[in-house]
């Protein structure tokens, strides 16, 4: 047994299948991926990795392993795929998840690959468990899958307090041993035993908050788009594919940015966290459909237009457009009065935090300082906007306002 001191869960006790796994090489690779990726340029302690998250995880499905009383070679499965949940992001984290998938079709939680071509699926087989079995539980398959990937996982419970302690954020805040000891399997679907609506709310309620307070945070965006233009450039290179990009690290991925004279430009900004400033923030009603729905080659295209009408380089334009707002939390299952309902059907806090995530949602124009003004007169027309709710850029003073207040301030 390896016992381990951890910023968040005290102590934690690593045995069996999962003290082997700890020295493998993808494993051992989790501690140069940070957890947050860019989030760091805003919250500066904000440096932990996926190797102590992924520990955590392990931490608590070990927990709710005891607490619902499952043993065994199960159990054994379980916490394997506790550990290894996360050894298939790439570099930054979810950063350049989407990129990579559009030229690999993998997402982070494909991993049948990693388990069965590496040490980790001898390590694996010498304990008697099936690599392929264990990508399943951490793609969230079947009955125990859920513990690992589902809307009431352990994943979710120690990112969110994870990330609150290092960022210094109080809102993930939760009663996570409340939430691990309170879990129950009800006609094969894991949920919250009896009385504890108000303890699935409070993970709802965290992952609200945390969302546009340290995910969402407009730097945060900012610097991730910047990087997924930065990552493309360099797949457009001969050198360098996108199956390469998913094995490297954090550290492997900025050195081969600052090599590339393609984007040594981005590997610049970032180390002097130089980066674009918003000239256009729109909210969601004022966003047209289309573009809220736009793929990624539209997306481009609109890019290259508003920089060409702004008069400035192609690439110091970056449209970001977030998805569809979406609330996973709210398919939570807890029982009440012994029927199993979901959350979204019994707690009056959703459809009001359903809302505010609306009103939260924010599509990002940026690019380069001394363009912000140009720049976000340009997005308006070329995207069609709804100029009433649009922020806009005063360069001049370096402030941030709505269009009305823009052309207010221009006349004092």
């Amino acid at each position: 047994m390896t016992t381990i001191k951890d910023s968040v869960h005290d102590h934690i006790s690593v045995d069996g299948v999962a003290a082997d796994l700890l020295d493998t090489g993808p494993v051992q690779r989790l501690r140069r991926i940070a957890q947050l990726g860019t989030v760091k340029l805003v919250y500066p302690s904000a440096n932990h990795t996926r190797f102590e998250h992924s520990l955590g995880v392990y931490h608590l499905a070990d927990r709710a392993l005891d607490s619902i009383g499952i043993g065994g070679v199960e159990a054994e499965r379980v916490r394997a795929a506790a550990l290894l949940h996360d050894i298939g992001h790439a570099p930054f984290s979810h950063n350049v998840e989407e990129l990579v998938h559009r030229h690999t079709g993998l997402y982070h939680d494909d991993v049948s690959d990693l388990l069965v071509e590496t040490e980790v699926g001898d390590v694996l087989e010498a304990h008697d468990l099936d690599p392929e079995r264990i990508a399943g539980l951490i793609a969230g398959e079947g009955q125990y899958g859920q513990l690992v990937s589902g809307e009431l996982d352990v994943d979710r419970m120690d990112y969110l307090v994870r990330d609150a302690h290092h960022t210094g954020v109080p809102y993930g805040t939760i009663d996570h041993e409340r939430l691990v000891r309170e879990l129950t399997f009800a006609d094969g679907d894991l949920v919250l035993d009896e009385g504890n609506v108000q303890t699935a709310e409070s993970l709802l309620m965290a992952r609200a908050l945390m969302t546009p307070t340290v995910y969402a945070h407009p730097v945060a965006r900012i610097s991730k788009a910047m990087l997924r233009r930065a990552v493309e450039r360099l797949l457009a290179t001969p050198d360098i594919d996108a199956g390469q990009v998913r094995r490297m690290d954090d550290y492997d991925l900025v050195s081969a940015l600052r090599t590339e004279p393609a984007t040594a430009e981005f590997a610049a900004r970032y180390d002097r966290r130089d980066l674009f400033k918003r000239a256009v923030w729109a909210e969601y009603d004022d966003t047209p459909e289309a573009l809220r729905e736009a793929d990624h080659e539209a997306v481009r295209e609109l890019e290259a237009e508003i920089a060409e009408r702004a008069s400035v380089p192609a690439d110091e334009v970056v449209l970001d457009v977030p998805g569809e707002p979406s609330m996973t939390e709210s398919t939570s299952e807890v029982l009440v009065n012994g029927e199993i309902r979901r959350l979204g059907d019994h707690s009056p806090l959703v459809e009001g935090l359903r809302t505010a995530q609306k009103q939260q949602w924010r599509m990002g124009v940026y690019t380069v300082a001394d363009a912000t003004e140009r720049v976000g007169k340009a997005a308006v027309d070329v995207l069609g906007l709804d100029v009433d709710g649009t922020l806009v850029s005063d360069v001049r003073r370096r402030v941030n306002a709505s269009l009305d207040e823009f052309e207010a301030g221009a006349g004092r």
